[in-house]
């Protein structure tokens, strides 16, 4: 029950940020408030490197690999949109990979991230929040940097009490929250 539940989560965090790159020029893809901050693009970078590192080998080798370049990850170097998309892409290709093929029994084995044991549960939740974090910072400075023309990702303001009305207005059942948000994610690249 949880890896199906953790692969919808983390496809909808991947949404979320996929929708916000999308609403962004290339300009504001690499705005840095100062020189301290993070424009979405290093956030982007960021996540990638981390992905690539937790989940490379998830249950045989630690995390934190050697070749990994943290400190590179928050220089605002990438090139282009199309790297940016790249990066995100294969962040988000290594994840999948990882957690796919896990069964039920593999989330109690023993995992280290810097020589830290984890059970697999509890390092697939670390980095749910972690990208979740990260996630909510990229659809903050989206939000910031787009001002009015901001499409909303999840229940618009002012729209609240129709979307509750309308999901009253349905039979109880059991699904996924993520479910209409992403089964209307493919039927849009249809």
């Amino acid at each position: 029950m949880f890896l199906p539940s953790i692969l919808k989560q983390f496809q909808y965090y991947q949404h979320l940020g996929t929708k916000t790159i999308e609403q962004l020029t290339d300009e504001q893809l690499f705005w840095q408030a100062n020189e301290a901050s993070n424009s979405v693009a290093i956030i982007v970078k960021h996540l990638w490197g981390n992905m690539l590192s937790r989940w490379t080998n998830f249950l045989t080798e630690d995390g934190e690999k050697i070749w990994r370049a943290r400190e590179a990850e928050f220089d605002n170097d990438i090139g282009s949109r199309e790297e940016l998309l790249a990066k995100w892409e294969e962040g988000w290709k290594c994840l999948f990979d990882a957690i796919t093929p896990l069964q039920e029994a593999d989330l109690e084995r023993i995992i280290y991230i810097r020589n830290m044991g984890h059970t697999a549960i509890e390092a697939i939740n670390r980095q749910m929040t972690h990208y979740a974090y990260h996630v909510g910072q990229m659809v903050f400075l989206g939000k910031q940097l787009t001002g009015e023309d901001w499409q909303s990702l999840t229940i618009p303001r002012g729209q609240s009490a129709t979307y509750n009305a309308e999901k009253f207005a349905q039979e109880k059942r059991r699904m996924h929250f993520t479910d209409e948000v992403l089964e209307g994610k493919r039927r849009n690249k249809v």
